[in-house]
């Protein structure tokens, strides 16, 4: 069978994630390991095949291919998604194939030094962004999705919607960021208005709202805070609209911050919202409370951060420090010399 984004099969593919609103992104990884599964089988129609096949191709990825856990996670997920959604054919519970090591990773954290070195590298949008991924624990894609309505100056509060696992959470907002972000927001209604100007203007709205509320598209309250610096048209419903920044953006900013601080980790837009997870816990915040702001369904997730806190080999002191006083000279020649 052909394997092409048009093929009848693959739309099929797509209606049914539609129909249940699933996110592009969501739409563009299920296809994607849609077309991989049936690429590996030979290109055979997944009617005509099973649990059996499903356990093959998932196998290859752990082995051959050393996909990391959650790679192999989503592909598994979209094979379900297939066969009980469009072949209507559920697989079994108990499909069995190998699976690759999950590996006990810690987060990468900077100090608080760090982040304000990185925080000196950044301006306009990026920086903003930025102070709201760490000051609010915000992951990448819920910073750049927030509207104009989901910012509650009175309450120093940011209400974030859909998140992770579809979960609504309320963040805290930090005072210092209050003026700054009152002033972003005037340059976005200006751009906005501009749109309105030239006969667009609308937003992409979720699920049936669009429907429901004709004219909420247009409307400030619905804009994004973080709108892209040009229009581009909606793949799905091929309307010319402003979306919100592109995250690859942010992401090259967010590194190229990173390598002009001098901060030698391996860091990303995600570890602003593990450093604020860690600098919460170290200045004394509930675990609780952590776990609310960061939403998390389960503590033991948050608990990570208190070993990023622990010194060393859980809070052991070297014996080797007891040893070397003030007075102690290093050894080692120096590099430049």
């Amino acid at each position: 069978m052909g394997t092409s984004t048009s093929s009848p099969f693959l739309e099929s593919v797509r209606n049914a994630i539609r129909v249940r609103h699933y996110s592009i992104r969501t739409e563009e990884a299920y296809v994607d390991w849609t077309k991989r599964f049936i690429w590996f089988h030979q290109k055979r129609h997944p009617a005509e095949m099973g649990a059996k096949e499903v356990s093959e191709f998932l196998s290859h990825l752990a082995i051959q291919r050393k996909v990391a856990p959650a790679t192999q996670a989503q592909a598994l997920n979209a094979l379900v998604f297939l066969y009980k959604a469009v072949l209507e054919t559920p697989l079994p519970d108990n499909v069995q194939f190998t699976r690759p090591k999950r590996k006990k990773k810690l987060p990468v954290v900077l100090t608080q030094t760090e982040i304000g070195n990185l925080l000196k590298q950044l301006s306009g949008h990026h920086w903003l962004a930025a102070c709201l991924m760490y000051g609010s624990g915000l992951r990448l894609m819920e910073c750049l999705r927030l509207r104009v309505m989901h910012l509650d100056f009175d309450h120093r509060a940011i209400l974030v919607i859909d998140g992770k696992g579809n979960k609504d959470r309320v963040v805290t907002l930090a005072d210092d960021l209050i003026v700054p972000l009152k002033r972003h927001l005037q340059a976005v209604r200006n751009l906005h208005e501009k749109d309105l100007a030239d006969g667009f203007g609308e937003v992409y709205l979720p699920y049936a709202l669009a429907r429901k509320y004709p004219s909420a598209g247009r409307q400030w309250a619905w804009q994004y805070i973080f709108p892209s610096a040009n229009r581009s048209i909606d793949p799905r419903s091929a309307v010319e609209r402003r979306h919100h920044m592109d995250e690859q953006t942010l992401q090259r900013a967010i590194k190229y911050g990173i390598k002009k601080a001098n901060i030698d980790k391996p860091a990303s837009c995600h570890t602003l919202r593990h450093s604020f997870a860690t600098h919460l816990l170290e200045r004394g915040a509930d675990i609780r409370t952590v776990q609310e702001q960061l939403g998390h369904s389960d503590v033991k997730t948050t608990q990570i951060y208190t070993h990023v806190l622990q010194r060393g080999g859980r809070g052991v002191i070297s014996p080797l420090n007891s040893i070397f006083t003030e007075k102690y000279t290093d050894p080692l020649p120096n590099p430049s010399d």
